[in-house]
């Protein structure tokens, strides 16, 4: 037997010396280089107790390293728990009793904050990048690394825990059957070979930076311009040497704040993709007005991987996330059971395909929720099928807004608010309303250099939605609230005006 994951991610390339990771200093790392790390680290965790079915916990700088240490896991077959770096010591706590991790490994700069934490829970606790510590010590004595451990596809081979904007984080369990389909998927679906170089600004403790970005570059041979973080300078200098990108919506909005976004600079992209929150038209086509390309936008989850995806070759609809991908099904509650749905139809996105987890670590019963009878994961979110089989998300079952026995969809009037000539970007909500349950309450970005006028974008409004659509009221604001991801953190707003309104 063998390593499902591990051999079908990097199982190729153990001897390539073609690089893997263009570095912001100037140097490359190879395919070798970064393989012969990971293998080094996975003795280190073996020496230091750590067998297959462990977790170990990992709150860590974007870095070669950091990446490496996800491959090592992989190797050994010890399950990969990464955490937001922005995660308190106080919320790590939640996330490290619940998960039950062995190990929690940190930056340096972090481990003074860590360590009465990691005592209190009794978790061994090592700094990656502390060159004189135990573990890099450790890293450097080894000489012959362990064999790979032999994993199946239905083992677990990591646990994200979700975003946990409504509450406490659930931790979904994806095993390698997961994770290789939709590596293998994508990267055909999106025409990745071993000429493409990935623009990587993206977080490596999230599914889009962790699973899209770095799956589908390994499983391709290709490589990735590894940015630390987001930074629209190096990005612009970046592009240059760059096929690809991936990004969420704000990457693509900042990007377009700078006049140095033009035609030449991207005229040897191939493939620009958006994903973890909403793209607005109004972006959608100024970046195809500046650039001459259409942004692909794709949808997924933490616990699905990528569920559907614009095309790569055909039509890109602007306000949808495309079609499917292969061998993935999905359905929308209350549609017919034989036969499309009706036009306009909104349900509950229901997912069922070798991309969907294995459910919800120590949670059975939020598992068992969760599920159809028939095994369709229930997404929470809501969406319609165009005639084309294009999906449009349409917004959360919990920010369904329900104002006097009328269902308002968020997302139907956010698109009529961002199309204004005075809105940059929107978000609508509801907010508690003594007679009619909710009432409908929109917060605005402005349009730099622009007066704003709420009463006149309310009456504009009133043409193009029914009475009971339009927003009681319009608050102005300079930004949206977002998680790391780009999300717009309605729960958030709610609090937030609910309280400023005091109820109605």
């Amino acid at each position: 037997m063998a390593n499902y994951l591990f051999d079908g991610l990097f199982g190729e390339h153990e001897s390539n010396q073609d690089t893997f990771l263009k570095l912001l200093d100037g140097t490359d790392v190879t395919y070798a280089a970064f393989l012969d790390k990971a293998a080094r680290f996975a003795a280190v965790l073996g020496d230091a107790g750590l067998v297959a079915g462990d977790l170990l916990a990992a709150q860590v700088a974007k870095s070669p390293d950091g990446l490496a240490l996800y491959a090592a896991c992989l190797r050994s077959g010890i399950v990969y728990v990464p955490l937001n770096t922005g995660y308190t010591a106080s919320e790590l706590d939640y996330f490290l009793s619940h998960s039950g991790a062995k190990m929690l490994i940190c930056n340096t700069v972090d481990r003074a904050n860590l360590q009465p934490l990691a005592d209190q829970l009794s978790i061994r606790l090592e700094a990656i990048d502390d060159v004189s510590g135990e573990f890099c010590l450790s890293l450097h004595n080894q000489v012959v690394p362990p064999q790979v451990a032999v994993r199946d596809k239905d083992d677990i081979a990591a646990i994200l825990y979700t975003s946990g904007t409504t509450g406490r984080s659930k931790g979904a369990m994806l095993t390698g059957g997961n994770l290789l389909s939709n590596a293998r998927a994508l990267a055909r679906l999106w025409a990745f070979g071993a000429d493409d170089v990935l623009l990587h600004a993206l977080p490596i403790f999230h599914t889009h930076g962790l699973f899209v970005a770095t799956n589908v570059t390994v499983v391709s041979g290709s490589a990735m311009i590894f940015l630390p973080r987001f930074d629209t300078e190096q990005m612009i200098q970046s592009l240059p040497d760059a096929t690809c990108m991936m990004g969420v919506p704000t990457f693509y909005s900042r990007l377009l704040d700078n006049p140095l976004l033009q035609r030449p600079l991207v005229a040897h992209m191939r493939l620009f993709i958006s994903g973890s929150a909403p793209l607005s038209n109004d972006t959608f086509a100024r970046f195809e007005s500046r650039t001459g390309h259409q942004i692909l936008e794709r949808y997924g989850m933490t616990e699905t991987n990528m569920i559907a995806s614009n095309p790569y070759d055909g039509d890109r609809k602007p306000g949808t996330v495309g079609v499917p991908l292969p061998g993935i099904e999905v359905r929308l509650s209350g549609a017919p059971k034989d036969g499309p749905p009706k036009p306009n139809h909104i349900g509950g996105i229901e997912v069922k395909g070798a991309n969907v987890f294995a459910g919800y670590w120590k949670d059975p019963e939020k598992t068992r929720d969760e599920f159809s009878d028939d095994g369709f994961f229930l997404t929470g979110d809501l969406g319609c099928l165009d005639a084309d089989g294009y999906l449009q998300i349409v917004g959360r079952n919990k920010d369904l807004i329900i104002s006097g026995g009328y269902n308002i969809y968020p997302k139907e009037v956010e698109t009529v608010l961002d199309g204004h000539p005075q809105v940059a970007e929107s978000a609508v909500f509801g907010i508690p309303h003594k007679d009619m349950g909710e009432t409908v309450v929109a917060v605005i970005v402005p349009r730099r250099d622009t007066t704003v006028d709420p009463k006149a974008i309310l009456h504009d409004t009133a043409k193009s939605l029914a009475r009971y659509k339009v927003p009681r009221k319009i608050f102005l604001n300079t930004q949206l609230p977002r998680n790391v991801m780009g999300k717009v953190l309605k729960a958030e707003l709610r609090k937030t005006y609910t309280a400023l309104e005091g109820g109605q």
